[in-house]
């Protein structure tokens, strides 16, 4: 199974493939799709396309989006939330099934912490995908949605086994 983590920005989106079989799990690829200058239609129509390239040329099974969150400046968050509909509108025109996780869940999922650091972060993706060469805190952050995404499937489907067990 192959899994696309997609950490949302509008300057830096944040792009991770992993492949999953079984327990183990390996990197696949990782990047960042950069927005530029200019007009917002502009720069969500480059997120776009670079976003849909990263899809074609990896062909994942899943995708993970992380979820915004409010902060104080309601035109920055107004902006990540059109970056966001990038990140969800890109894989389910590909038809997959998007999962969302919040910030929190991603990092509790990964490093046992939900408000560790983007460096803890960055460290235990290092870890749990030895050899992977990170491409910034964003990329990484994009692999860490992807891993928490693997153990929520993973996860889903021993619960619904051990459904089909007690009803059998």
């Amino acid at each position: 199974m192959r899994i696309m983590g997609i950490d949302p920005g509008l300057r830096r989106l944040g792009w991770g493939i992993i492949d999953v079989s079984g327990g183990r799990m390996s990197h696949v690829g990782n990047g960042t799709c950069l927005s530029g200058g200019g007009a917002l239609a502009v720069r969500l129509l480059a997120l776009h396309e670079q976003l849909t390239d990263v899809l074609n040329r990896f062909s994942p099974d899943h995708a993970a989006v992380e979820q915004t969150f409010v902060n104080r400046d309601s035109a920055g968050t107004l902006k990540l939330g059109q970056a966001r509909a990038i990140a969800l509108l890109v894989p389910a025109q590909a038809g997959l099934e998007v999962g969302e996780y919040a910030p929190n869940s991603v990092k509790k999922a990964v490093v046992g912490v939900g408000h560790a650091a983007k460096e803890q972060v960055s460290h235990m993706v290092s870890l749990q995908l030895p050899g992977a060469v990170l491409d910034g805190p964003d990329a990484a952050d994009a692999l860490a949605i992807a891993i928490c995404h693997s153990f929520h499937i993973q996860n889903s489907g021993r619960l619904e086994a051990a459904l089909r067990r007690a009803s059998a």
